[in-house]
């Protein structure tokens, strides 16, 4: 499975590197480049179920289970 956020959705992204040098020319030497979503596993304890889940997780989707709740969030997400 790809490396996704169970609440957000976001995964890595493919973008260019830019140095000032190619600023001034038409030519890109420096290639593409894969940018990773800043993804952490947490357990997370539901007190509505009772239990406790591992989930791989933003930080921003960390922020939102922090302000909106965990079972509320979760379910939203279609996890639980």
């Amino acid at each position: 499975m790809a490396r996704t956020c169970e609440i957000t959705g976001k995964s890595t992204q493919v973008g260019g590197r830019y140095s000032n040098r190619t600023r001034a020319t038409q030519f890109n030497p420096t290639g593409k480049v894969r940018r990773k979503a800043n993804l952490q596993r947490r357990r997370i304890y539901v007190p509505e179920l009772g239990k406790t889940l591992i989930v791989d997780i933003s930080v921003k989707g960390l922020k939102t289970i922090k302000k909106n709740g965990a079972y509320a969030t979760l379910k939203k997400a279609s996890v639980i």
